[in-house]
């Protein structure tokens, strides 16, 4: 299963942004047998956009093929797009590593 945190910056190490639409990365991480087998960095290029950031950047995440979302908040026009692909979101904080092993151990509240 793929997960994607919504990132302040390229590693595990970093803070789970507070923002989904306009964070500066996204840290996609493959979880199998409740560990994680690979880690995938991208940048969220929808966050330049004028208006439609938390749109543009649902669908990029939901074209890598994520099945969850942990971020801060995201707001309503991007939970539609979410909810459309079937992306479970999740709320969270911390960094990312910590939330991911909370997330792999059940201990994150969902959102939608």
């Amino acid at each position: 299963m793929k997960v994607a945190v919504s990132s302040t910056g390229k590693d595990l190490n970093s803070n789970v942004s507070n923002v989904f639409g306009r964070c500066q990365y996204f840290v996609i991480a493959e979880i199998e047998k409740k560990k994680i087998v690979k880690v995938e960095v991208i940048e969220n290029t929808g966050s330049a956009q004028m208006g439609g950031a938390g749109i543009s950047t649902a669908q990029a995440i939901a074209e890598k093929d994520v099945k969850a979302v942990i971020t801060g908040n995201v707001g309503p026009r991007a939970s539609d797009v979410l909810r459309q692909f079937k992306i479970e979101v999740y709320s969270g904080s911390g960094t990312i590593k910590e939330v991911l092993q909370k997330f792999i151990e059940n201990k994150l509240e969902k959102i939608q």
